[in-house]
């Protein structure tokens, strides 16, 4: 097949720009091949490269002597003790869920397991943090109904269970909805697999599934802003099938343990084209490839094609000659392709073959090191502007406000589609805060939680991205869970813009101040630029997924609250309504500036959770909705009431930070005043839980009635 003839036009179609393309000449010397193109295009795009954000993740803290790898492998890894550590990590796959909800959300899911399994890993939990529009745009219910069926198919299929995540609607992303998937897994630490091929003339592998024309160019498209053709995008989505990716983990982990594997990557964005430069370039080394070994199940697919196919369940290996009938049997028994498709070469060259014929000769390393990278002007974001005067309103109506809205109201429609028991290891499902789950065969636990308010990112970046590292710590802290490290998912809208770069910048700096204070390096993480639909962005949201630890079972919060039980604060509150879910809920507003964040005050407070978790019934951070909705979920989570002293707006509904609300018996009350006494952590009694009714002051309404509009907004929005 004649390959095309390189134009202008054809270039700008790769997402490559006039200058990006002139420095591709300058290292080749001449044209590319229509090949060439499409693999520059793939490496050099904003998905692959991080072009545009590089300059600043640098400055993000990655290390600590709980970290045992950082970013820039599969996932990153935390130490545990006892020589085991948890393995995670959180990617988007936001384009190809609004353009197809059902496989894009499925691959997305399937694309983070296999991050988890190709370290050596055996996946032991997932989450997911999804925002879309607002219900009554047309395709918001589209969206919903697949994206979650896309989740729960692969995920409840492959047998992973789902412990954890968050919701949003926000007219913001009517036209880009944002699908951000997180798997944790769980290794010895000395059952670590690396990306880095070694070795002169080993073997490349290619493992798994068929190479097909499904996903070819998906990585360019994820760099791209959506306009009225995103229709035409369709072809470009992968399609998944979770039982072969359950097969694959079976097979690599047990040619894992055979002791064949020298280096092991899965096949992502851009595929056979991604996999192999990170593993070359990674160990200093070329790959040769020839591509007429490569398992198709499709006819006459060209070398552009099969380089840039984004089909699922697929990994590629350097393996030791030597095992290779060994690791042949095994996939084999699986059901699985396993061909030799190339070796590891001394020049930095990737060398493209197929049927005898040069589709592709280039520096290998140029394809990595080599890529652009921008130092994009930023704008800082203006300070906001002080908040209007908030009306005085009837605190159970300001409730029913939040509980109503699918934002605030109970996710079980969500969470009900997940498996959330699966392997048997679960001990706190969702819907009750940071999901755990036990590490088998031991007294440990792992917990589990994602975050982010867009809304504050927006009004002040940097005080709203320490917010969402400092919920993610208040999540895990409220179950007893020492924080470990974190991994992000930034989501935001076109970099080229310097508005945009600036938020990006603005919570960038936030989230590095956040998490050196809490001591929760970044290990891991993902990019998502050009979430622009025709000019509009989405809210900057850069989403934090935190891991933290129980070295014990015996120091995990999981009680709620019961008949008689003291409700205690821990925090000071002095009202902060700026941004807050009440004024957006209630008033359609969405000014004032975010909350300020004391990182001594919440490191100081977590460290008080978590020494006294002994006497603590049950524990909630205070987020959105303030004291107001953290004492309605407490107090239906245990089927009881709850009385509240106050009825005013400002320490119902403000949104101060570093805030937890406590239920525990009498005895446990005073002995916890006086450990904070000597703390100095401000501890107050704001009310009690007992009866059948929701009481602030002097509003009050049955808890029952209360009940079914919490449980049933979500459903009614999107049914």
């Amino acid at each position: 097949m004649e390959e095309p003839q390189i134009t202008e036009e054809l270039i700008a179609a790769h997402g490559l720009k006039p200058d990006e393309y002139a420095e591709i000449l300058r290292l080749l010397n001449r044209e590319p091949t229509f090949t060439e193109l499409g693999i520059f295009s793939a490496m050099w795009n904003e998905h692959c490269s991080y072009k545009s954000s590089k300059k600043w993740l640098r400055t993000l803290p990655t290390e600590g002597p709980q970290v045992i790898c950082g970013p820039g492998e599969n996932a990153g890894i935390v130490d545990i003790g006892d020589g085991q550590a948890v393995v995670f990590k959180m990617e988007s796959h936001n384009h190809p869920s609004y353009i197809e909800p059902y496989q894009g959300a499925a691959t997305g899911v399937g694309g983070i397991l296999r991050d988890v399994f190709t370290m050596g890993a055996r996946p032991i939990a997932a989450m997911n943090s999804l925002s879309f529009g607002e219900t009554s745009h047309p395709k918001t219910r589209q969206l919903v109904n697949g994206v979650v069926e896309g989740i729960g198919g692969y995920g409840n299929c492959f047998g992973v269970p789902t412990v954890g995540g968050e919701v949003r609607f926000h007219p913001a992303y009517n036209g880009n909805c944002l699908v951000n998937a997180f798997a944790a897994g769980l290794i010895n630490t000395d059952s670590i697999f690396y990306c880095a091929a070694s070795g002169v003339g080993m073997p490349v592998v290619y493992l798994g599934a068929k190479t097909g024309r499904d996903g070819v160019g998906g990585a360019t498209m994820a760099s791209a802003e959506f306009d009225d053709t995103i229709e035409e995008k369709r072809p470009t989505v992968q399609v998944g099938d979770p039982f072969t990716e359950k097969r694959l983990m079976e097979a690599t982990l047990e040619l894992m343990a055979s002791g064949a594997v020298i280096s092991i990557q899965d096949m992502g964005a851009a595929g056979l084209t991604c996999s192999a430069v990170e593993m070359g370039d990674k160990g200093h080394l070329g790959i040769r490839l020839d591509l007429e070994n490569v398992p198709q199940r499709e006819t006459h697919m060209t070398a552009y094609e099969m380089m840039l196919s984004e089909s699922q369940e697929r990994m590629l290996m350097v393996l030791k000659p030597e095992k290779e009938a060994e690791a042949r049997a095994i996939f084999d028994k699986w059901d699985l392709d396993f061909a030799i498709v190339g070796e590891t070469i001394a020049e930095d060259r990737f060398l493209i073959m197929h049927n005898g014929d040069c589709k592709a000769d280039l520096p290998l390393s140029k394809l990595s090191s080599s890529a652009p990278e921008y130092d994009r002007p930023w704008v800082e974001t203006p300070a906001a502007a002080p908040l209007a005067d908030v009306p005085a309103i009837d605190a159970i109506e300001g409730l029913r406000a939040l509980i109503g809205s699918p934002n605030y109201g109970a996710k079980q429609w969500v969470y009900e589609q997940y498996d959330t028991q699966v392997m048997a290891d679960t001990i706190r499902t969702p819907g009750l805060g940071a999901g755990v789950v036990r590490v088998h065969g031991t007294d440990k636990a792992v917990a589990f939680t994602s975050d982010v308010t867009p809304r504050y990112v927006k009004a002040n970046p940097f005080e709203g991205g320490k917010q969402a590292v400092a919920e993610a710590y208040r999540n895990l802290t409220a179950v007893g869970a020492k924080p470990l490290a974190t991994t992000d998912n930034l989501n935001f809208g076109n970099p080229e813009k310097p508005e945009i770069m600036g938020q990006f910048v603005g919570a960038i700096k936030g989230i590095g101040a956040a998490v050196a204070a809490l001591d929760m390096p970044i290990v891991s993480g993902n990019v998502s630029l050009y979430n622009e639909t025709d000019g509009k962005g989405i809210l900057p949201t850069p989403t934090i997924g935190a891991v933290g630890l129980l070295a014990s079972q015996d120091d995990l919060i999981a009680g709620v609250a019961q008949d008689g039980q003291i409700a205690l604060l821990v925090g000071d509150t002095a009202g902060h309504l700026g941004q807050s879910a009440l004024l957006a809920e209630m008033f359609g507003r969405e000014d004032g500036d975010a909350p300020h964040v004391d990182l001594d005050v919440e490191r100081r407070n977590g460290d008080f959770i978590r020494a006294n978790a002994a006497l603590i019934g049950a524990c909630t951070d205070l987020g959105d909705g303030g004291l107001a909705l953290a004492a309605f979920e407490m107090a239906e989570a245990g089927n009881v009431g709850v009385t509240l002293d106050a009825d005013d707006t400002p320490t119902l509904f403000g949104e101060d930070q570093a805030r937890y609300l406590l239920a525990c018996n009498f005895d446990q009350a005073e002995a916890l005043i006086a450990a904070a006494g000597q703390a100095g952590v401000p501890v107050t009694t704001v009310g009690k839980f007992g009866g059948d009714a929701i009481r602030y002051g002097a509003s009050e309404a049955p808890l029952a009635q209360l009940r079914d509009t919490y449980r049933g907004a979500f459903a009614a929005a999107i049914a």
